[in-house]
């Protein structure tokens, strides 16, 4: 069917009371590593609110009295080349629009949501000069937003933020917090923790070299899929981790079990690798964000970046030929050098995570890894927005029935695990562009033979 979205021009939607100070908030090394990348998350409301853009508008504005630095601009500081956030209360980029359709109409809230609804995707996002595949500018908005109300009273908020503001815990944070002043509290539930950028400690320049080589990478063209991992497979691979480990006598508390999104990443990695595979003995690199708040000590309502990747590089072949249970160990695996790299030292008046003395570089699989290789077509790519929020914002007419991800065209083959969708507690979704249009049937068909 042909669906039209009408837009309103863009308006500038700053604080709603007292200015701001007049300050430069200094972005951490976390924040530096994804300065300029957007990221969009649309927000899929099918219960009616009154004036439902006007509403979202209202209990923006009123958020960004409380998180000031998002209303204001990027700046380098002369002098010294460093990369803040000039607080200069501009504003954030809103957008109204309606849509002449109805969210069943769209099927919205049907995964799987093919790729051909991709141009109903762009048309639901607010767009703006240089926000795209090339990035923010520096004088752009650091949040855009667009609110859409459908023809059934349900609406979609679309908000494409400048990764350098907030990590997906904190950006969830501070839409939560619009949710909570719109639907008239004094304050919001949970008040944020001022923004320093010597609050953290520095991300370990590999893994920032990395972060920052992949955002500059030109996009490719993958397919997008929308798939289902269903519950039934993931508690058959966490039945299978947890026999194995204690078959094994490995007995030592939380690694006898297997976390929802380690099953996921496990069927994914191994069923793709077994599609793209051309050379069994070649890396099939793995690469997934991880959140180190607790590790790092950010305090309860800080929402600047603390992700960081791990990162695990066996060959094509382990992979492909290995058992779930043994992807699961490669993860864990991961995930336990990822914490080793976090072990805080002080270094020239600062914090630096990283190995401790004799540790450097022990067991680091990054080390003799290039980027064709982490960047190639055999790599995955795998974040994961449950659990960040995201599902728990509202407006007056409860949480949205589904959250999901816009990326158009990707530099390295990706997955995004995506909060459940309300009503359907089938399994885990997953939005991909992970291989290329030769691959789809190949790949669907491996993911279904496993389930």
């Amino acid at each position: 069917m042909t669906i039209t979205v009408t837009k309103s021009s863009p308006v500038l939607v700053g604080p709603a009371t007292a200015p701001p100070p007049a300050e430069h908030v200094k972005l951490t090394s976390f924040d530096k590593a994804l300065a300029f990348f957007p990221v969009t998350s649309f927000h899929v409301f099918d219960h009616a609110i009154p004036e439902p853009a006007e509403t979202v508008r209202r209990g923006l504005s009123r958020a960004l009295v409380h998180y000031f630095p998002v209303a204001g601009r990027l700046v380098v500081v002369a002098g010294d080349d460093d990369l803040r956030i000039a607080c200069t209360g501009e504003g954030v980029s809103f957008v109204a629009a309606t849509a002449d359709c109805s969210l069943a109409d769209v099927k919205l809230l049907d995964p799987p949501f093919g790729n051909d609804n991709a141009p109903l995707m762009r048309d639901l996002a607010a767009g703006g000069a240089g926000v795209g595949e090339e990035g923010f500018r520096a004088s752009d908005p650091l949040l855009l937003v667009q609110v859409t109300e459908f023809a059934c009273g349900g609406f979609v908020l679309a908000a494409t933020r400048n990764h350098a503001v907030a990590d997906g815990t904190g950006f969830a944070q501070l839409l939560r917090a619009a949710g909570d002043l719109a639907r008239g509290a004094p304050r919001p539930s949970l008040l944020p923790v001022t923004r320093g950028g010597g609050s953290l400690p520095l991300l370990p320049p590999r893994v920032a070299a990395m972060e920052r080589a992949l955002l500059e990478l030109p996009p490719r063209d993958f397919a997008y899929l929308d798939v289902t991992v269903p519950f039934g497979c993931i508690n058959r691979i966490k039945s299978e981790f947890f026999a194995a480990a204690h078959a094994s006598g490995d007995d030592d508390g939380e690694e006898d079990t297997c976390t929802v999104f380690e099953a996921v990443v496990a069927v994914l990695w191994r069923c793709r690798t077994r599609v793209v595979m051309t050379d069994a003995d070649a890396p099939a690199p793995l690469v997934f964000a991880a959140s180190v708040r607790d590790l790092v000590g950010a305090e309860r309502g800080y929402y600047g970046n603390c992700i960081t990747s791990a990162v695990a590089v066996p060959t094509s072949g382990e992979v492909a030929s290995g058992s779930v249970v043994d992807m699961v160990r490669l993860i864990k695996r991961a995930k336990n050098q990822m914490l080793r790299q976090f072990r805080i030292k002080k270094k020239d008046d600062n914090l630096v995570a990283g190995a401790e003395e004799g540790e450097e570089g022990h067991d680091d699989q990054l080390d003799d890894v290039d980027e064709e290789v982490m960047f190639g077509y055999n790599a995955l790519d795998v974040t994961s927005w449950r659990n960040l929020g995201a599902d728990a914002v509202d407006f007056g007419g409860g949480t949205p029935a589904r959250v999901m991800c816009r990326f158009d065209r990707m530099p390295v083959p990706y997955c995004v695990a995506c909060p459940p969708c309300r009503g359907k507690d089938d399994g885990a979704n997953v939005l991909a562009r992970c291989v290329r249009e030769e691959h789809v049937d190949a790949f669907l068909g491996e993911l279904t033979a496993f389930f």
